[in-house]
C-alpha cells in the first residue's frame, strides 16, 4: 500500500495514530531503514511469523490506545523458540489487559531482534508558528532524563543535519566511549535528511517518533516507530 492509502485506511477507521506496523511500512516506502514487523492476531500466527523472520524474536503489542508499550507489559524480547513466542503472546496480552483494561488490542507486532547499537531518538512535532520541527538526541530513557536534544525547522539542509548530530552534549557517546564502536554519523545525517523530505512531502503528519534508532558502526536502524496524522 502507498503512504496515502495507509493513512486513508487509518482515517476510515477513525484513527489518527498509525500502528507500529503501519508506521514502519510508510517509512520503509520512503527509504528510511526500519526493522520489519509483521502483525499476528493469535499466538500461533506469532510463532509462525517469528520462525519466518528469524530468531531471536521480539513481540510488541499493537493497540491504538497504548502509547508506551513497555509501561503496560506490552513488550517481550529475546524469544528463541515457537514455544517461547506462544507463551509470551498470552502473557503479554493478559498483562496489557490487566494494566489498561479499556485498550483495544489488534494483535502483536513480531520482528527479529536487532543487534544492540547506540540508541538515539529522532522525532517531529508541529510548532504553531514555525510548522514541522525535527528533533535529534540520545534515545531510550536518556532523552527523558537528560533532555539533551537538538532542533531544526523543516526542510533541512545537509549542514543542519550535521550540526544537529554534533551539538548535543552526548555527542562523545556517538564518537565511541569505553570501548564502544563509534556511530556511523553519516548514516544518521542521511536518516535525518530523509525524514525531513518525508515530512515535507506529507503535511498531514502531525507527529513522528523513531525511538529508539540503533546507530551502528555501519548504518542505523529504527526499531520502533510512531506516526500521528491530522
Amino acid at each position: 500500500m502507498s503512504v496515502a492509502e495507509i493513512i486513508d485506511s487509518a482515517k476510515s477507521q477513525g484513527r489518527t495514530v498509525l500502528t507500529e506496523i503501519e508506521s514502519k511500512e510508510v517509512l520503509g516506502e520512503a527509504g528510511i531503514p526500519v526493522a520489519h514487523a509483521q502483525l499476528a492476531r493469535t499466538a500461533k500466527e506469532a510463532a509462525q511469523a517469528a520462525a519466518g523472520l528469524g530468531w531471536p524474536a521480539v513481540l510488541k503489542v499493537v493497540s491504538p490506545d497504548v502509547t508506551h508499550k513497555s509501561d503496560v507489559g506490552g513488550v517481550r524480547l529475546g524469544l528463541g523458540s515457537a514455544e517461547e513466542v506462544e507463551t509470551a503472546f498470552g502473557e503479554m496480552v493478559a498483562a496489557v489487559k490487566e494494566r489498561q483494561p479499556d485498550a483495544s488490542i489488534e494483535g502483536v507486532a513480531v520482528q527479529k531482534m536487532a543487534p544492540q547499537g547506540t540508541e538515539v531518538i529522532i522525532g517531529m512535532s508541529k510548532d504553531p508558528q514555525f510548522g514541522p520541527v525535527l528533533m535529534f538526541g540520545l534515545g531510550g530513557i536518556l532523552v527523558e532524563v537528560l533532555k539533551d536534544v537538538a532542533f531544526r525547522i523543516v526542510p533541512l539542509e545537509p549542514r543542519d543535519a550535521r550540526q544537529m548530530v554534533r551539538e548535543i552534549k552526548g555527542f562523545p557517546v556517538l564518537q565511541g566511549v569505553r570501548g564502544q564502536d563509534p556511530a556511523d554519523l553519516e548514516a544518521l545525517e542521511k536518516l535525518i535528511l530523509k525524514l525531513s523530505e518525508f515530512i515535507e512531502a506529507h503535511p498531514e503528519i502531525e507527529e513522528l517518533d523513531l525511538n529508539p534508532v540503533f546507530a551502528y558502526k555501519d548504518g542505523c536502524l529504527a526499531v520502533d516507530a510512531r506516526i500521528v496524522v491530522a
